[in-house]
This record gives C-alpha cells, structure tokens and sequence, in this order.
C-alpha cells in the first residue's frame, strides 16, 4: 500500500493506493468532506449513505487521478458544485473550500 499526501490550499487530503492483484490497483483520494475514487468501488453505495463522492476510470496511480476528470458524482457532491467532467484538481479545490 502506497499513501501519499495533497496539499490543496490548507486542506490536506491522502491518496492510497492499494494493490489487490498483479497490476490492478484500488485507488483513493479522501478528505474531511468527501472523496474520490476509482471504478472499482460503487457510486451507487456511496449515493445511499449520502456521501459526498466521485469516480474517475482508466487511473492506474494517484497521479493519474490528479490529471483526470470525473464521470460520476453522488447528489451531495453536485450539491456542492461538483460535475461531470470536472477536472479533478477543481473537485479538490471545491473540497478544500
């Protein structure tokens, strides 16, 4: 398992990326107010407890995350000013705020 801290303005938010098997990776970013995550966790679960998520696809490393952009989001996520398409990097400035 690999964690790495992001800084976005004061806000400190940790990537993990957790092998599960030769090359494939489960891969997240979290923060105080939410989080985003690979395809390999559920949009849907995360919906149902109201949690404030995204879920980016074709990411490999935390890296690749940072330079991709979302193409699901929970309710509460839109709520907050989040949408599809949105890079990344925006998400967490949003979720800094």
């Amino acid at each position: 398992m690999v964690t790495k801290e992001i800084k976005v303005k004061n806000t400190v938010f940790k990537g993990i990326e957790l092998d599960l098997c030769d090359e494939t990776k489960l891969l997240v970013i979290t923060g105080k107010k939410g989080y985003i995550m690979c395809g390999y966790l559920n949009i849907n679960t995360a919906q149902k407890r109201n949690d404030v998520a995204c879920i980016v696809t074709g990411v490999k490393t935390i890296e690749d995350i940072l330079n991709s952009n979302v193409v699901a989001i929970t309710a509460k996520a839109q709520e907050l000013g989040i949408s599809m398409n949105m890079p990344v990097k925006k998400v967490l400035e949003i979720l800094a705020g």
